[in-house]
């Protein structure tokens, strides 16, 4: 049985390789077939840019699943988070990648954001895990509707981003329905509103820095 100061160095080091070292995926890249498309200065700029924000959202998502499961009671749940978690490194890997091969680089805000990710996690899992589960299923609704919008932004030439996009989406679907499927309660509409302001505030500063 693992003791708690073991456990605390294990998820210190899962959190120094989140932030700081390069992601690896058990997966295959999506469209990592095709080929790079054309595109002007402007367009790989705002591809990278986008990209960028979603390699933020990982490594928030890391820090939350992180937290919750730390702070969880059922082990169910703590399994289902641990699951979806594997499939976000997949994310955070492929989004690496994705803003290396467009010349671009990784948001300057990481290590800030998954602190704050990491205590809303562990507050999330302390009120119990049908809203821990809540908090989750609103997660990847929300993420669902920002990477629609990003579909809609992409250059549309720029296919290899799409494919990482597209499958990102499917997973964090699978992953709202997941929570609802173990119980999830319907979070408060005043707390989904928190969300949506700062997550439009987190993807508006990542675009940039």
């Amino acid at each position: 049985m693992m003791h708690g100061a073991d456990r605390l160095i294990l998820e210190f080091d899962l959190a120094l390789r989140t932030v700081f070292a390069t992601a690896r995926s058990n997966r295959p890249l999506p469209g990592a077939d095709l080929s790079e498309a054309e595109m002007s200065a402007a367009e790989k700029s705002h591809a990278c840019g986008l990209m960028r924000v979603n390699h933020c959202g990982e490594i928030c998502a890391q820090a939350l699943y992180q937290g919750q499961s730390l702070s969880s009671r059922d082990p169910r749940v703590r399994e289902a988070l641990r699951g979806a978690a594997q499939e976000e490194t997949d994310h955070l890997a492929w989004t690496e990648r994705r803003i290396v091969e467009l010349g671009g680089r990784k948001s300057l805000l990481n290590p800030l954001l998954y602190l704050g990710s990491l205590s809303l996690g562990l507050a999330a899992g302390l009120l119990g895990d049908k809203w821990n589960l809540g908090f989750l299923a609103e997660t990847e609704r929300q993420v669902e509707a920002h990477l629609d919008s990003h579909l809609d932004s992409l250059p549309p030439q720029d296919t290899r981003s799409r494919q990482i996009v597209e499958q990102m989406r499917a997973d964090e679907i699978e992953h709202a329905e997941t929570a609802f499927s173990l119980g999830a309660a319907e979070l408060p509409v005043a707390v989904r509103l928190v969300m949506k302001v700062a997550a439009k505030m987190m993807t508006e500063t990542t675009y940039r820095l």
